[in-house]
């Protein structure tokens, strides 16, 4: 009986005296391996000088004394297990799957124009409390919606549209659009048949008027002591109010005036020497006014110096890029660069007495950063981790005034944007962070949304014809609990 002994190698494993009987099948030399290895005989490849064993006949295979062979396979439980389901790739994806897997916000579908209602809703759709406000709102009993008041159609027509949107499919806005239309019949107006171009800021200004007529304002759910004196959500979690002086410039002997007024946006005027949206915010605190002198007994120039004196949670700002050109009868558009910052310190808008109250959570964060400073160490993959997860933060707001900001900080979470020379003409597009703690956003191009980086939102300072930064949405800076002994 031809039986001779040999040595198999397997990976980094050596067995060094196998036995081989070349009267048998190779197939039972195999079942020898798989004995010894645990590699099934159908994934064994066994090389060795004269070439490949197959299962049935040696072939011209001739085994000498002490002769090495190689054997190549892998463990049944070393091989990948064939997935259950089909994997299904990006490119063969329905819209549907696509948004699900992906966890994008629904797109809103154009019906005509109107893309400067799609990007206001997505703008304003970043701000939870008041997605929890309309959640929240309970119309009076009626079978049609032909039976309300404009302000109530239009908050249950986006109440309704947000709570379809969780569904993160793209949906046509069919109801708020008609709303919209029957409360403002200018945003309807038509041209060859079509619906023509809308300002997007008027639209976002309307919709927020809208909605503070009927939103109640919202209880702090971590105080059940606490009282607010709002009436609406969008006056407690929109509305500042300036502290304001009138100084006459051409009198000496006429006194200072003092009023308060109150504001959901701020703007940012854009002229030669602006660069920064923080100058032009300022340009607009301090300005030239001509109004009647009582003490002079005709018009004069005064000079209005305002201070904010409650900083709202949220705080708009427009830029204001169009004016109105006469010869061509169209809004034209400024396109200068004007570089605005991902988060923002509105201290020095303030008055006094409010910047004394933004100090105790300032050095909270002041802390904070001296503290990531001094340990200057690089975070591991599972900080990394970690850090992406969404974490309790301190309240953002005064105890006393639920919806305003206590430190003065914010950070961007939201930014419309316009495309082209004129605001009745071009595209209107939303870009909005995914939520408040996290760095990733989104570009909600109508029923087109995709991922797009914080450089991609830098790039949207105006300049040339790109996608121009148009109204700007900041939310409050939130400092993580752990770092901070504030309290609500």
């Amino acid at each position: 009986m031809p039986i001779f002994t040999v040595k198999v190698k397997w990976g980094k494993e050596v067995y060094p005296d196998v036995e081989i009987n070349t009267d048998e099948p190779p197939l039972v030399f195999k079942a020898q391996l798989f004995a010894l290895t645990g590699v099934n005989p159908n994934r064994q490849k066994v090389m060795m000088k004269g070439g490949t064993l197959k299962d049935d006949v040696w072939g011209n295979i001739q085994i000498t004394e002490g002769q090495n062979i190689l054997m190549m396979g892998s463990k049944d439980e070393d091989v990948p297990i064939e997935p259950t389901v089909k994997p299904m790739f990006v490119e063969d994806m329905t819209e549907t799957q696509l948004a699900t897997v992906t966890n994008m916000p629904a797109g809103l579908t154009n019906l005509g124009n109107s893309c400067y209602l799609n990007a206001t809703v997505q703008c304003l759709k970043t701000v939870p409390e008041l997605r929890q406000a309309l959640a929240d709102f309970n119309a009076a009993s009626s079978s049609s919606l032909s039976n309300f008041e404009p302000a109530e159609k239009i908050t249950i027509a986006m109440s309704d549209l947000y709570q379809t949107m969780e569904s993160n499919q793209t949906i046509p806005p069919i109801v708020l659009l008609q709303v919209l239309h029957q409360a403002f019949p200018r945003f309807a107006d038509k041209a060859d048949g079509h619906n023509m171009q809308q300002d997007a800021n008027e639209c976002w200004v309307e919709l927020i008027r809208m909605l503070q007529q009927k939103l109640p304002a919202l209880k702090n759910k971590s105080n059940d002591k606490s009282t607010t004196n709002y009436k609406s959500a969008i006056d407690q979690f929109f509305g500042g109010s300036f502290d304001v002086e009138w100084k006459c410039v051409e009198s000496d002997t006429e006194e200072v005036t003092k009023t308060t007024e109150s504001f959901l946006q701020l703007s940012c005027f854009i002229s030669q020497d602006v660069k920064y949206m923080h100058s032009g915010l300022k340009n607009r605190m301090q300005e030239h006014i001509t109004k009647h002198s009582p003490i002079l007994g005709k018009d004069a120039v005064f000079t209005k110096t305002s201070k904010i004196n409650r900083l709202p949670a949220y705080l708009t700002i427009q830029f204001v890029r169009f004016f109105y050109k006469e010869k061509d009868k169209i809004n034209a558009k400024i396109l200068k660069d004007v570089k605005f910052p991902i988060e923002f310190d509105a201290f020095e808008l303030c008055t006094p007495e409010l910047q004394e109250k933004l100090v105790p959570v300032r050095s909270k964060f002041k802390e904070l950063e001296d503290k990531v400073a001094h340990e200057g160490v690089k975070p591991n993959a599972r900080q990394l981790a970690e850090s992406k997860q969404e974490k309790p933060t301190a309240p953002y707001w005064f105890e006393d005034d639920y919806g305003s900001n206590n430190s003065g900080y914010y950070s961007l979470q939201a930014v419309l944007t316009h495309k082209g020379r004129s605001s009745s003409s071009g595209h209107y597009v939303g870009w909005v962070r995914q939520s408040p703690t996290s760095e990733r956003w989104i570009k909600c191009d109508d029923d087109t949304v995709t991922p797009v980086t914080t450089e991609d939102i830098l790039k949207l300072s105006g300049g040339g014809d790109w996608h121009c930064a148009y109204v700007l949405l900041y939310g409050p800076k939130l400092l993580p609990l752990e770092n901070s002994s504030v309290s609500s």
